[in-house]
């Protein structure tokens, strides 16, 4: 694939590499997830913990990994979506994805900063800011220096991000004192009052199997290496939520009622020391920089392959002759996600959860539409099952999208509906700047 001034993106993406892209573009660990046992109760929690990766993760890792197969290009579902239903609903969906990806990619600079608290509490507004701003920056020259490095960080970071949390499990186990699933809810609600939003929530731990097929055309052996990809990340991320979930809650060493956001540390200290709570900090730490690095990767390639196909400007597309990196979609992506780590972590989830839903609703779609209109292209992999196995796939999780759209809350809903009204305006405009690359729908 080339750019505007000749040069090429390059396959450096192997493996390894890219089921790193992987566990970093769903989870990067249990880093984050300590607000669900206090909003759910300790036995939801896990419940869900268990159940959201078999109906919502695993489905759509089949999907996609069945359309990564039939086409291995670059941008991945924009590129299928584009031949399942034309280019409007192509840049619908890279459009939906981007704007997605300024709230979802800008909440790892303030996990960042919350977990720094463990050894500087102090930090103030603007010294959060400041090391907001190093930290977008940092990463965003690791992007710019190409896919190969970027991947290989994504490795030492994937390691470095699981070690302590293993560590945290194999120690935590010896200090089991209790049932970790007792109480099952809050004292206060229902199982029905708690699992819309509980689903939602834990569908947003395990969501973005779709998002690294956007870098298929920078992946060695793209169709097998995405679906190996996905299948060896999907138990290790399972794991790195249930393990240390459950045996925190087992320890009893902090009350489940006042676990937060950030708090995992503590945890770590009162089951097995100050050793383990750095350690975990530092898990966390190096887990944010992770997340941030391979969305940043990912997210990147949605205005360069919008531009590749005239949908965007076509400064966008350009290509760096050293490093073979889309710079200009990496440098004007990263200013985005620095705009909106103004924001809260609590204040991104659920509107974040709603237009990723809306956009994997079109993905899904798409699978299922290329399989009735075009059953003759080659499918190297499949879906096991038939058709009865497509429509497994893409009906369940399609489901579960729209549960957790209506439970998102008035305002979130509100707001997920304005944004996905900016890709109207957006196509209308580049229509008539760009009449033969998106024709009229």
């Amino acid at each position: 694939m080339t750019g505007a001034t000749g040069a090429r993106l390059r396959r450096e993406l192997g493996l390894w590499s890219l089921a790193a892209v992987v566990f970093f573009n769903v989870s990067g660990g249990p880093y984050g997830i300590e607000d669900a046992v206090p909003a759910f109760g300790p036995g939801l929690t896990l419940v869900l913990l268990v159940l959201t990766p078999l109906l919502w993760s695993l489905p759509v890792s089949l999907a996609m990994s069945e359309l990564a197969a039939a086409m291995p290009d670059e941008g991945g579902y924009v590129t299928w979506v584009r031949r399942a239903f034309g280019p409007f609903w192509s840049f619908q969906v890279g459009w939906w994805s981007w704007i997605d990806s300024f709230v979802d990619v800008a909440v790892y600079p303030v996990l960042f900063v919350e977990y720094l608290r463990h050894w500087s509490p102090s930090i103030g507004p603007l010294e959060r800011w400041l090391v907001v701003l190093a930290f977008i920056t940092v990463l965003t020259a690791l992007n710019v220096a190409g896919v190969r490095p970027t991947g290989r960080v994504a490795i030492a970071l994937a390691i470095a991000a699981l070690a302590p949390i293993a560590t945290f499990v194999v120690t935590g186990a010896v200090a089991w004192s209790q049932a970790p699933w007792v109480p099952f809810t809050k004292d206060s609600e229902t199982v029905g009052a708690s699992l819309g939003l509980g689903l939602a929530v834990m569908m947003w731990n395990y969501s973005g199997w779709d998002v690294p097929s956007t870098c298929l055309g920078e992946t060695r052996n793209p169709g097998r290496a995405f679906r190996a990809a996905q299948f060896l990340a999907l138990p290790v991320i399972a794991l790195a939520y249930v393990l240390p979930v459950g045996v925190a809650l087992a320890s009893g060493g902090v009350a489940w009622t006042a676990w937060e956001t950030g708090s995992l540390p503590a945890i770590a200290a009162s089951v097995g020391g100050s050793w383990l709570a750095h350690a975990i900090a530092a898990g966390a730490v190096l887990s944010t920089a992770g997340l941030f690095t391979a969305l940043l990767l990912t997210n990147s390639r949605l205005p360069f392959v919008l531009a590749r196909d005239g949908l965007m400007p076509p400064w966008l597309g350009a290509i760096a002759s050293r490093t073979g990196a889309p710079w200009v979609a990496v440098l004007v992506s990263s200013a985005f996600y620095a705009l909106f780590a103004v924001f809260s972590f609590k204040e991104l989830i659920v509107l974040n959860m709603w237009l990723y839903s809306l956009t994997l609703l079109v993905e899904l779609g798409a699978f299922l539409w290329l399989r009735l209109a075009e059953p003759g292209l080659p499918r190297p992999w499949r879906v096991p099952g038939g058709w009865p196995g497509a429509l497994v796939v893409a009906i369940v999780p399609s489901l579960l999208s729209l549960l957790a759209m209506a439970t998102a809350g008035w305002a979130n809903i509100l707001a997920g509906v304005v944004a996905a009204l900016t890709g109207l305006g957006a196509y209308a405009l580049v229509s008539r700047r760009h009449p033969a690359a998106a024709p009229a729908v």
